[in-house]
């Protein structure tokens, strides 16, 4: 396919891109503009639920855009309705504000969380966040992260969020004081290597949290949606929290968001919040088809036994090249490994021929895996076997 190279510098320089443009995908699969294919186990970032070009999407915003694509986030639309009762009847949640990005929707939570500390204690506005974090690219939402180097970035920073280890209850019982209003953290720190909290720890964080009046906020913006296993992480603690925002999965590669909160902390008055695409009937609708992917009957066993079989051939590799091992949760996991030699193995990973594969190295150490939920078994297979073969080749040199 013929593609005309010469706009690329007409592109904002964020990042370095590698040199192919990705013109098609289907399912776990992208083709680029020479035509060749790659195995996609990035799928955005955690963002394609449902992998490329998924028929559920398409003919929901086909039918959508058929009917209504936006009225205006001061009138009510039927999908953003029909997508929030959903989201309320699966979780503990009771009200549901949608956003265009998980940034928004964090940027969200944290609004909501320091208007109730404006009502209910006093004014507190801290928030607990944790050293690695990931929340986001507004200036509050990275100054919530606990990402290196990122307090340097745009000073000065957004005051107001001191940083605890995640899975040190004592770290986060020391910074309390009475400013505090909140604990927020991601169920599993994807940015930061796929460090899984505990399940102790954040039945722990919630008892010290209502012990001290405090909301608890989850941030699975990359965690929900199915992506852990469980429809949302939290549910594999067997804990109830204040406050959860959802993106990347939800959308299944359109832009969408949400913030959920409980009744008793949804104490935004009109004018508080709001957005001119927010909730948006295209985008919502095809977050309702999406839902009822993730929710239909076996499509959450599947995920679960695909994280199996990723895991148990991760591990596999490790005793093999004598790699540290593997951890992670549902289909969001990393490979350790002897040394700096993720970037290498992503890029030699793109380049392998006649196909190649997209992998994800969030750090130098490390490789991070997020295919998309219904990845099937011959492609984890396949997975393996090209990764068996890269690491053969970019790690004993």
């Amino acid at each position: 396919m013929p593609i005309n190279r010469t706009g690329l510098d007409a592109l904002m320089e964020i990042t370095a891109r590698p040199e192919q443009i990705f013109v098609r995908g289907h399912g776990s699969w992208l083709e680029d503009h020479t035509g060749k294919r790659y195995l996609d186990f990035v799928q955005g970032w955690a963002v394609n639920s449902l992998g490329h070009g998924a028929p559920e999407i398409i003919a929901a915003l086909e039918r959508q855009a058929h009917l209504l694509i936006h009225p205006s986030a001061a009138f009510y639309n039927q999908p953003s309705i029909d997508l929030a009762l959903r989201l309320v009847q699966a979780s503990c949640f009771d009200r549901i504000f949608f956003a265009n990005s998980g940034a928004e929707a964090n940027e969200g939570a944290i609004k909501l969380a320091r208007k109730w500390g404006q009502k209910h204690r006093d004014g507190a506005y801290k928030i607990i966040t944790f050293e690695h974090a990931f929340h986001g690219r507004t200036l509050a939402t990275m100054s919530a992260s606990g990402k290196e180097g990122w307090d340097r970035k745009f000073p000065p920073q957004v005051e107001g969020f001191p940083k605890a280890r995640l899975n040190d209850l004592d770290s986060v019982r020391a910074l309390i004081d009475a400013q505090t209003v909140a604990v927020m953290l991601e169920p599993v720190q994807g940015e930061g290597g796929v460090i899984p909290a505990t399940a102790a720890f954040m039945q722990g964080l919630r008892v010290l949290t209502r012990e001290h009046g405090l909301l608890l906020i989850v941030d699975e913006v990359q965690t929900g949606m199915g992506r852990t296993g469980r429809l949302f992480a939290y549910q594999h603690a067997d804990i109830e929290p204040d406050i959860m925002t959802l993106g990347k999965g939800i959308g299944g590669g359109v832009p969408l968001a949400a913030l959920c909160a409980r009744e008793s902390v949804s104490c935004f008055e009109h004018g508080d919040q709001g957005g001119t695409y927010n909730g948006n009937p295209l985008m919502t609708a095809v977050g309702v088809a999406v839902f009822d992917a993730l929710t239909a009957p076996g499509f959450l066993d599947d995920v679960n036994a695909r994280a199996q079989q990723l895991s148990t051939g991760l591990l596999s590799l490790c005793e093999k090249w004598g790699l540290p091992g593997e951890r992670g949760q549902g289909l969001l996991r990393v490979l350790e490994l002897d040394g700096d030699h993720g970037p290498a193995l992503v890029e030699a990973a793109r380049e392998r021929s006649p196909e190649g594969l997209l992998l994800n190295s969030p750090r130098s150490g490390l490789l991070r895996f997020m295919p998309a939920l219904n990845v099937t078994a011959e492609e984890v297979d396949t997975l393996l076997i090209w990764l068996d073969r890269l690491i053969g080749q970019v790690c004993t040199r």
